[in-house]
């Protein structure tokens, strides 16, 4: 069972995952009366009587000893360990829930009850509070997925109706996790900026807080939700690694707290610093959920185990093939319209393209920027006809249909502002700032949300589309709704969790389509958003070798079904950098493979190699899109690297050079993970040259030689030229002898 009650008291409980064991106890203050609900251990899995000795060995807040840390009259270091340390008491850290009644902010919490609960295989603990004097209700929910290494926890804060108080939160997160006593700590996280999005930071975790925040109502390019922290000694493939991940799309912080007596803890929550939100009676405000994960195997077995859960129980179609798709903005551009566009999707098909995206520019007067977000109908001398007959044609050459929409944005220049001005975000007597041209609707409004549902809804209908990308390029700006008076802050809120109505209302009147969020490239990348689309954007900067160091830096919580990757032109419009289609599509092909070049100026050359290509992307796809992913050799876009995926029979294998003139470095290329003792049929690995150590096609070789040995790919020798790459395709084999005997290759062009 996930969920096991270890005491008669029922204030003891081990959450257990399918490798690790999750413990919280409540203990209460026999002076107060006050409850302390406490983690008490988080680690490997562990039978029950294992699980109350750990618990046994952790002392509780009124021991002397403070469970060996440093104690004087001036600190309490067990708050680090409590799942949701309030702002009252004897605690003078950070506080994960602060609440004002009347003049009082303060909260003296008493234990109420716990309630676990199973149905439909999902177990659920609730331990209940309340203060005890003001009507203010707190729960704290914690649900262990036995099938994946993940726990969820979130909390409600309700003010009981009867109840004549001023009640007002000014910071609810969704739960603190606290990290096992090590001599040291290390966190990893993702940072960036637009077009520069994820890229992965490491370094030692100070005393004191660290504070990960996006202030823009979106998830944000300048850090991503989630943390991993170790003792220093973790690496890639061994150590144990402890990490905490938001699933939400809106404003939020994530901090982490060392106290100087020992211990650490990291607490994550949306909103940010100075939000207020009133709660009426008989209200309650949900936190979104927080996710831990622990792993023994390293950064790679904690990515690993974030991408197996994300697939099951997030992604709302985790086990689908993503299909290769074009889009149409590198070619045209605003400048859309039906004949160019059926040009590029003829020659799109041919090439195997499998879904044609049209993006933005279809739509209103829609010429440039300026104006027209708001105004979802066809382009009046663009289309006069509507967008029907260029989806019809799309169909006809066999490929689904795409379009890009931006919901949440609209230009003053637009017939929707002009009549509804009061639907955007503002504030009383201040000015209403534009970036990109544009403003935001006002997403927390029912009559918004509601239309913005009716004209999709009408616009997947009629033109029987199958993908919608969902962009968001405008962070907020006078994030305030004048008519809701104290309460407009639960704009911060209820934008988000509108934007996820309208996208799940939608896909459940239309089970078959798809969704890629996208904001201004990397900017709405979270768990939360995952559970409502099938795959993020996650740069606009698609120069491939920076996006190799973006990807590397998505990788670590999200899956490659969920990473859209783009080939583009050379040289890349971002950077100005030339590099080999080759290298392009192997860049791409570790996320969901798609194309976004003006094929009008392809060679014929370069349209055969992109249709090889593609046809061999589509052979390997399903292992690269839900296989497990091993990082291998250095740091991608700056040395040698490589990327391996195993799923079933299939070893998929991406290497690659970016800089030719590495002279020395590493030559040979371990695999993991395979059966030592199974032999492994080459289908695809290039050219051998006579070297040893090469892949030919059609050569079998044992796993522990793959593994122990290694081989040598072509991309890595140290002579050649910028931008190499290689795609080495393996499959185990049955009653076959290893060695270099040439066998019928599978053929894999």
């Amino acid at each position: 069972m996930s969920l096991v009650s270890l005491d008669q008291t029922g204030r003891l409980w081990a959450l257990n995952t399918r490798d690790s064991t999750y413990v919280i106890g409540i203990e209460i203050d026999q002076a107060t009366g006050e409850a302390l609900v406490l983690q008490k251990y988080w680690g490997p899995i562990l039978p029950p009587q294992a699980a109350r000795e750990a618990a046994a060995m952790s002392a509780g807040p009124d021991s002397p000893s403070g469970a060996g840390r440093h104690v004087t009259s001036f600190s309490r270091p067990v708050e680090v360990e409590e799942l949701l340390p309030v702002d009252g008491g004897l605690r003078w850290g950070l506080p994960a829930l602060q609440v004002a009644v009347d003049q009082v902010r303060s909260l003296e919490l008493r234990l109420v009850g716990v309630d676990a609960a199973s149905g439909d295989g999902v177990d659920q603990l609730d331990i209940a509070l309340e203060d005890r004097t003001f009507p203010i209700d707190v729960v704290l929910h914690a649900r262990p997925y036995a099938d994946s290494n993940a726990i969820a926890r979130w909390v409600t804060v309700r003010h009981r109706a009867g109840g004549d108080a001023a009640v007002e939160v000014s910071r609810l997160d969704s739960g603190s996790w606290f990290i096992p006593d090590a001599e040291d700590y290390r966190y990893r996280a993702a940072s960036g900026a637009w077009a520069e999005e994820s890229q992965l930071q490491q370094g030692r975790l100070p005393v004191g807080e660290l504070t990960f925040t996006s202030r823009q109502g979106i998830t944000g390019h300048h850090a991503n939700p989630w943390i991993m922290i170790d003792a220093g000694d973790a690496g890639e493939e061994h150590g144990e690694v402890w990490s905490v991940a938001l699933a939400w799309s809106g404003s939020w912080r994530m901090t982490t707290t060392r106290r100087p007596e020992g211990g650490t803890a990291v607490t994550a929550g949306f909103g940010h610093d100075g939000l207020r939100w009133p709660l009426p009676a008989g209200a309650e405000l949900v936190t979104p959920a927080v996710l831990g994960l622990y792993s023994a195997h390293g950064f790679g077995g904690t990515s690993r185990g974030w991408h197996d859960h994300i697939r099951r129980h997030i992604l709302p179609a985790g086990d689908e093939d993503r299909p290769v798709l074009y889009n149409s903005w590198e070619a045209t551009g605003f400048a859309v319209t039906e004949p160019e566009q059926l040009r590029l999707a003829r020659r799109a098909a041919t090439l195997g393209v499998e879904l044609f995206v049209v993006d933005d520019g279809w739509f209103g007067r829609r010429d440039d920027e300026h104006s027209s977000l708001g105004d979802w109908w066809p382009h009046g001398e663009r289309f006069p006809d509507g967008l029907q007959g260029l989806f019809e044609g799309v169909r006809a050459l066999g490929m689904k249909a795409g379009l890009w929409v931006e919901p949440e944005g609209v230009s003053p220049d637009s017939d929707l502002y002009r009549a509804h001005p009061d639907w955007t975000l503002h504030l009383d007597h201040r000015r209403r700032d534009r970036k990109r041209h544009q403003l935001v609707l006002n997403f927390a409004r029912t009559d918004v949300r509601d239309w913005a549902l009716g004209w999709l809804d009408r616009l997947v209908t009629d033109l029987r589309l199958d993908y919608l990308k969902w962009d968001m390029n405008r962070p907020f700006t006078q994030a305030g709704w004048p008519g809701q008076g104290q309460g407009q802050d639960h704009v911060w809120i209820d934008h988000t969790r509108h934007v996820y109505q309208v996208m799940a209302r939608l896909r459940a009147r239309h089970p078959g389509l798809r969704i890629e969020s996208c904001a201004g490239g990397g900017g709405r990348l979270d768990l939360g958003i995952l559970h409502h689309i099938d795959q993020a954007w996650p740069s606009d900067n698609t120069d491939p070798v920076d996006r190799q160091t973006a990807q590397h830096g998505v990788s670590q919580l999200y899956p490659a079904n969920v990473m859209s990757a783009w080939v583009t032109d050379s040289p890349n419009a971002n950077v100005g950098r030339s590099t080999p289609l080759r290298y392009r599509f192997h860049v791409a092909m570790a996320g969901v493979l798609g194309i976004g070049v003006d094929l009008a100026r392809w060679s014929a050359a370069e349209l055969d190699e992109a249709r090889a290509l593609i046809a061999q992307y589509k052979m390997v796809r399903r292992t690269i899109q839900h296989g497990r992913q091993y990082r291998l050799g250095g740091r991608p876009g700056v040395e040698r690297s490589a990327l391996q995926y195993l799923l079933d029979d299939q070893v998929v294998v991406l290497v690659y050079h970016p800089y030719g003139n590495a002279k020395s470095g590493r030559r040979w290329l371990r695999l993991t993970a395979l059966d030592p003792d199974a032999c492994y049929e080459v289908v695809a690995g290039g050219d051998t040259d006579g070297v040893p150590g090469r892949l030919a096609a059609g050569s079998r070789w044992q796993g522990r030689t793959l593994m122990a040995v290694g081989i040598r790919p072509t991309a890595w020798e140290p002579i050649g030229a910028d931008h190499r790459s290689d795609l080495i395709v393996l499959r185990t084999t049955a009653g076959s002898a290893p060695g270099n005997a040439v066998i019928r290759s599978r053929g894999v062009p």
